[in-house]
């Protein structure tokens, strides 16, 4: 028996508008609480055990209370790892588990050729995107610079290793299984996919730069937002036309190498 070209969430009978909107609201709801609630114990946690390390050391209130103030890099990459990380699988078992089918069908996907030409394609068309949208902010005199470069920047030249990890392998299975699999994937399974591909670009937008708390001007943060929702929805593009949340991994993964390797070459 052959199995069809494309997988995704399991059909089930048209839903109204107003019902598939409110499934998708409850789904980033838990998406950002479990996240925020995660990030707090951990950064509680994190604040505690680097207490204890700064006092051990014979460190002075002041300089306890200063180190505490700010994690550092790895600390911060850490904790949004272990906040989001979690987060993401909670809600893909709790709210979106794939089915039999369903990984035998992503598993025929992943095996065509045409499925790794469209994710070479997306990454490199969001890379250059992305490339753009700088080099216009920059013209314009509002460079936009992302939450995430500092923290990336400290770790390249402190962990490269463990940079390269991150931004390649780990950080494109959690965004990808969060946001295209659950969020895309419920309005999809819905019977609105272009709606699921905005709405899901635009809260992965919000997940990267939150206004007003970025230290943007307003015209670089509704730039990185333009080039987040593009990228948000270039992927869930790449993952309901290859029919394998692969794709999207693979994808978002080479956009992060081609991002760390020009942060390189200009150093930094």
């Amino acid at each position: 028996m052959q199995v069809a070209p494309e997988a995704g969430p399991p059909p089930v009978p048209p839903m109204r508008l107003r019902s598939a909107l409110a499934g998708f609201g409850i789904d980033t709801a838990l998406a950002f609480a479990i996240t925020f609630a995660l990030m707090m114990g951990a950064g509680i946690v994190w604040g505690i055990g680097h207490a204890i390390q700064l006092a051990a050391s014979g460190a002075e209130e002041a300089e306890i209370l200063a180190g505490l103030a700010q994690p550092g890099a790895l600390a911060q990459i850490l904790i949004a790892l272990f906040s989001m990380g979690s987060a993401a699988l909670l809600l893909y078992f709790w709210r979106r588990p794939a089915s039999a089918l369903e990984r035998q069908h992503s598993q025929v996907a992943a095996r065509r050729m045409g499925t790794w030409v469209a994710v070479a394609g997306v990454a490199l068309l969001t890379f250059l995107s992305s490339s753009v949208a700088t080099w216009l902010g920059e013209r314009m005199g509002t460079p936009p610079n992302p939450s995430n470069l500092a923290p990336i920047q400290e770790l390249t030249s402190t962990t490269p290793v463990f940079t390269v990890v991150f931004a390649v392998l780990l950080a494109p299975l959690y965004e990808e299984l969060l946001f295209r699999r659950v969020l895309f994937g419920g309005l999809w399974q819905a019977g609105y996919p272009l709606l699921g591909m905005l709405l899901s670009g635009l809260v992965f937008a919000l997940a990267h730069e939150a206004p007003g708390l970025n230290g943007n001007t307003a015209g670089a943060t509704a730039l990185l937002l333009a080039v987040y929702t593009g990228m948000g929805v270039a992927f869930a593009w790449l993952y309901r036309r290859t029919g394998t949340l692969w794709a999207p991994i693979a994808a978002h993964a080479l956009n992060n190498a081609l991002a760390l390797g020009v942060l390189q070459l200009a150093g930094g």
